[in-house]
């Protein structure tokens, strides 16, 4: 610090009225430098002519000068200047600067409560009023059978749906018309079990509130196929269909005749399978379709030359070579085949290979009330009737007999 003392020049002051404000600068006093901060509160002592008083010079800081003290009053002295304090904490700070909560958020508050409310009582009530077996608004291909009981909604499906599901349905192979029946297929609409699928419990909120308001719940119909017999009924189809002409014998009066196969277009009957499903799906849902064209696929007979060959040698030949004669007790029948044989006798492929048929309802109506009154004991120990499977099993054996004593064969009565 510099030793020279520096003086702050001093302006002359006007006097002070009652009500000035104290002005705020810098008065030189005794120290060495002159410029110190006024404090700006006012001392006072005493009443009256003892007050003293500290003014801030009006001409702004470093031009004031002293007030001096009345002569004889006590002078009191300014307390000291507190240090300005450091940064507020920040909860502190927060509270200042924090906004007023907006009212806008309590009318949100207030509607967002009001919502709930009101969904939550239409929820119950939708639960309330959908108590039946089968929800309201359930559809099945169309058929509304919701509101009611299982039973009632079977009654409603079959009444709209049975007539469709028995239709046959049409089909069209390599431009030839064929029909499928259903029921013969393996192709139903099962109605007790879609409506246990329909008579299920739904607490999907959606679906509630769309029940108040009349909307549609569709359940799928539940169709189940017997794959086997559909497949048996579609090769049925494609042996009358197609240029493919499988290894056979035919039997005519007289004779057995090797038929050779010959290759060609057949129906497919793994693709037409999934083709039929949903025909016959479309069918009960529309009540008509139109004949549904089913692919066909080039293909090798599945018989084979040789097996033609071997099959007539070993079966159709000798068959057919004279009279067979079958006995039950004391009643007896011959077939010939002239006659009675070609109407019994056939082949199918079975594996790759042909194996006989025999036309059971042909066989009864021919030995018609020949063994009447004879009856077999079964293993079980009842005694019946014979049937065409009895006269079968003794015609197997006697078809394949060289000579006359070997064509005759006996059912036995009381096996042992």
């Amino acid at each position: 610090m510099d030793d020279t003392a520096i003086l702050t020049p001093q302006q002359p002051r006007a006097p002070r009225g009652p009500g000035d404000a104290p002005a705020n600068g810098n008065v030189s006093g005794d120290t060495l430098t002159g410029g110190l901060p006024v404090v700006p509160p006012q001392w006072e002592s005493g009443q009256g002519a003892d007050r003293v008083t500290m003014r801030q010079d009006p001409l702004g800081p470093g031009a004031g000068s002293p007030s001096f003290p009345v002569p004889g009053a006590a002078a009191r002295f300014p307390e000291p200047v507190t240090a300005p304090a450091g940064p507020e904490q920040p909860a502190a700070q927060a509270a200042k600067t924090a906004k007023p909560k907006k009212k806008g958020r309590s009318k949100l508050g207030l509607l967002v409560g009001v919502i709930v409310v009101v969904a939550a009582g239409g929820y119950g009530a939708g639960l309330l009023m959908n108590r039946s077996d089968v929800p309201k608004g359930t559809t099945v291909l169309g058929v509304d059978i919701g509101g009611g009981t299982r039973d009632a909604a079977v009654n409603k499906l079959d009444a709209a749906l049975a007539k469709r599901s028995l239709a046959p349905l049409p089909l069209s192979v390599d431009g030839k018309a064929a029909s499928l029946k259903p029921d013969k297929s393996g192709l139903t609409l099962d109605s007790q079990a879609t409506v246990r699928a329909a008579a299920t419990s739904d607490y999907n909120p959606v679906s509630v509130f769309g029940s108040l308001i009349g909307k549609e719940r569709v359940v799928q119909p539940v169709m189940p196929v017997d794959k086997e017999k559909l497949a048996d009924a579609l090769s049925r189809v494609a042996g009358t269909s197609g240029s493919l002409k499988e290894g056979t014998i035919t039997f005519s009066p007289g004779k057995a005749t090797a038929v050779h196969g010959k290759p060609g277009r057949t129906l497919d009957v793994t693709r037409s399978m999934d083709i039929v499903t949903r025909a016959y799906r479309d069918q009960v849902g529309a009540g008509t379709t139109k004949p549904v064209s089913l692919p066909l696929s080039e293909n090798k007979p599945t018989i084979s030359d040789a097996e033609v060959d071997r099959m007539k040698k070993d079966f159709a030949d000798p068959a057919m070579s004279g009279l067979v004669t079958i006995k039950a007790g004391p009643a007896s029948i011959q077939f010939g085949p002239d006659r009675s044989l070609p109407q019994i006798l056939g082949v199918k492929a079975v594996g790759g290979k042909l194996v006989d048929t025999y036309d059971l309802k042909a066989l009864e109506g021919l030995y018609g009330s020949t063994f009447d009154g004879v009856l077999i004991t079964r293993g079980t120990g009842e005694r019946t009737a014979v049937t065409p499977q009895d006269v079968v099993g003794a015609l197997r054996e006697a078809l394949r007999g060289k000579t006359p004593a070997e064509r005759t064969v006996e059912i036995e009565t009381n096996p042992s």
